[in-house]
């Protein structure tokens, strides 16, 4: 078998010399790199105090947003850092006027609850009324379906770039296209995408996109972004903004300035440590290339699937590999209580109620790895093992 060139990160993420670590939909790994960086926040604090804001601290959101921006095919200057990718969807929502005749939001079934809890409870406070799509499968959606829902009264199509429970791949630059015919905008969720299937914003057509380095860019928490296109910042401001959002920042004037570009999608004072934090991963991602880290995921969650179809596993994942994200959901039997024996034994996964046990590897994990998973619910089943788990939920979310 050829040599894995990717392989070579692997000494760059401790936790994998101990675990086998297949949970990166979930948390990346932690790149060695970042307790120097952690250090330098804390040297700079110990050393300046409040004249660290000076240093750096002030710019961090934008300069951690044009790391991310390559990886979006976005620019410098076009992407802003945020707490969670649920604000960033708020601030979006907060700068569209629902009273003009377009007052529909359309989402869909499958999204992440946390950016529909958001939507549903916000929008008939802005005068928008939510439209969701639903899936027939629970794994797929229907594109047709889909820019069907989407005419006149839509505002904003905002659905996931892939699905957090299935790993479908959305084809989001048809339903793009379709919604900028009718008029409308569109903004991704790409939490789940950007780091393992290639992003391109100008070529999906994205007025805005969210995401976050917790996950396949192996940044940590605390790390969301937004991107918004340049026609986008120059027609809309946010309402749920703050003063960091000021064009004078520092004048403390009474009236809103919104700044320009990025920078007027910022929020109140950054979270300096997190912004320490995020950018490793994501420097290690640019330097193995989307394009070698998607070819390796195709191949490895193809395997995936041949090793649960093997066994009789439902698979609640995308067959065609053009459709699939870096995720094959396996609904074993006693799926949970296996989850949670799998943890045991340090082979670290999640567990989703309705899509069974989350397998995720990354560029940096091994075929053996990818073979042991199987081979541990083999033995967890024959043995009995997942009997000793039983009422219990795995702790990994």
């Amino acid at each position: 078998m050829t040599a894995d060139p990717l392989l070579a990160f692997r000494a760059e993420f401790p936790i994998l010399e101990r675990r086998t670590y297949l949970v990166s939909n979930s948390l990346g790994a932690m790149p060695r790199a970042v307790p120097e960086r952690l250090a330098e926040y804390v040297d700079q604090w110990a050393e300046f105090g409040v004249m660290a804001w000076a240093k750096g601290w002030w710019d961090m959101p934008l300069r951690v947003g044009d790391e991310i921006a390559p990886l979006l095919g976005a620019s410098n200057g076009e992407v802003a850092m945020a707490p969670t990718v649920t604000l960033a969807q708020a601030a979006i929502l907060s700068a569209l006027d629902f009273r003009s005749g377009r007052d529909t939001i359309v989402m869909s079934a499958l999204d992440f609850p946390s950016v529909r809890y958001m939507v549903d409870q916000l929008a008939p406070k802005l005068g928008a009324r939510v439209v969701v799509v639903p899936s027939d499968d629970g794994v797929t959606l229907d594109e047709e379906r889909l820019c069907a829902a989407v005419d006149e009264r839509t505002a904003l199509v905002a659905i996931s770039h892939v699905l957090f429970r299935s790993a479908y791949v959305v084809d989001v630059a048809r339903v793009a296209a379709h919604a900028h015919r009718m008029g409308a905008l569109v903004a991704l969720d790409a939490y789940h995408s950007v780091g393992v299937v290639p992003v391109d914003v100008r070529a999906i057509g994205a007025d805005f996109l969210t995401g976050g380095v917790l996950k396949w860019l192996c940044g940590g928490p605390g790390g969301c972004f937004l991107y918004a296109s340049p026609a986008m910042s120059e027609r809309f401001a946010p309402a749920l903004t703050g003063w960091q959002a000021h064009a004078h920042p520092f004048a403390f004037a009474g009236d809103m300035e919104y700044a320009t570009g990025a920078a007027r999608w910022l929020g109140g004072t950054p979270v300096i440590p997190a912004l320490y934090a995020n950018v490793e991963g994501p420097r290690l991602v640019k330097k193995a290339g989307i394009a070698a880290i998607r070819e390796k995921s195709t191949r490895q969650t193809e395997r995936l699937i041949a090793l649960a179809d093997a066994r009789g596993w439902r698979v609640h994942a995308p067959r065609d590999a053009a459709r699939r994200g870096g995720t094959v959901a396996m609904d074993v039997p006693h799926a949970a209580e296996v989850a949670q024996a799998l943890l045991a034994r340090d082979v670290i996964i999640d567990f989703r109620p309705g899509a069974g046990i989350r397998v995720a590897p990354h560029f940096y994990t091994t075929d053996a790895e990818v073979e042991r998973v199987a081979v541990e619910i083999d033995d967890i089943l024959a043995t009995g093992a997942w009997r000793a788990h039983e009422g219990h939920r795995p702790t990994v979310t």
